[in-house]
Formats: C-alpha cells, structure tokens, sequence
C-alpha cells in the first residue's frame, strides 16, 4: 500500500509541477496580490513539487522529500485561501465554492498522507 501511496503522490507532484513550467498563468492568478513576483513563485513552487516528486521515489531521500513537500503544502496554502476566499478562478473554468470550501481541509489530509507514506516502517 506504501508503495502505491509513493508513486501516486509522486505522479501527483511530478505532473502539477510541470504545470507550472508548462502552463503558469492560471497559478500566478491565485497568487494573493500581497506576495511579491508571482510568476517566480510559481516557477519556485513548480521546482519544489518536481524535486520533491523525485526524491520520493529515492528511497534513501524519501523521508527528507516527504518533509519537504509537507512544507511546500504550508507555504502555498495562502494560495488556496485567496483561491476561496477572492477568487473562485481557476484554470480558467468557474469552479463552485464548495468545491474549494472542501479543498482547504485536502491540503491537510494529503500532508498526512504524505507523512503516512513516507514514514519509516516500525
């Protein structure tokens, strides 16, 4: 199950990440406008998800990874508050409110899943 949950979470990052290189517009647009340069914030971002996304299938470099994008989910959760709060774009679609409502609180589950994933077995 460890395994499973390994690859898909770094499916997950790899390919969000290379969404931000690929396509950056619609994440420098839920950048909240008290942050300064957006675009290189995305691109930061973008860098950490794909870096994070690889050390997770390093297994001697997967806890570190698992940290490190735990942290990454903290630092972009401002993001996904402005996202709900002022904003309900995204991707260019209209996306409902619940939707995002129910996001906020993902965040958290996929830092646990994270942790749960890469956690040493006992």
């Amino acid at each position: 199950m460890k395994r499973l949950s390994i690859c898909l979470l770094s499916l997950l990052f790899l390919t969000i990440g290379t969404f931000h290189f690929r396509r950056p517009e619609p994440f420098v647009e839920i950048v909240p406008r008290y942050f300064l340069h957006p675009l290189f914030l995305v691109y930061l971002s973008g860098f950490f998800e794909i870096l994070g996304g690889i050390g997770l299938l390093i297994p001697r470099v997967r806890r570190w990874a698992g940290y490190g994008l735990m942290l990454l989910l903290l630092c972009v959760l401002p993001a996904n508050i402005y996202m709900f709060t002022d904003h309900p774009v995204i991707l260019a679609t209209e996306v409902p409110k619940w939707v995002l409502a129910v996001r906020l609180p993902l965040q958290f589950v996929l830092m646990y899943w994270i942790y749960w994933a890469t956690r040493p077995k006992k």
